[in-house]
């Protein structure tokens, strides 16, 4: 994340939240490119932000993930 210099907090958390929002959102079209059902979750699921349906589907999903990671953070 860059470094800026916030004129208040809720700047700083609105953009954090901006980019979480986006990132989940990316994620989840990769995931449908690949031919993953999945779907945002809500209510601040203590599973986390993605909810897809097959577990079939989770040794792909984590491949995914792991590539990503990868790529951005080396």
């Amino acid at each position: 994340m860059e470094d800026r210099e916030w004129k208040t907090d809720e700047d700083r958390k609105i953009y954090q939240l901006t980019v979480h929002r986006d990132l989940i959102g990316w994620v989840i079209r990769k995931l449908e490119e690949a031919g993953i059902a999945c779907e945002r979750t809500m209510g601040d699921d203590p599973n986390g932000d993605i909810l897809y349906y097959r577990t079939e589907d989770e040794e792909k999903v984590k491949m995914i993930v792991r590539q990503i990671q990868k790529r951005y953070n080396p």
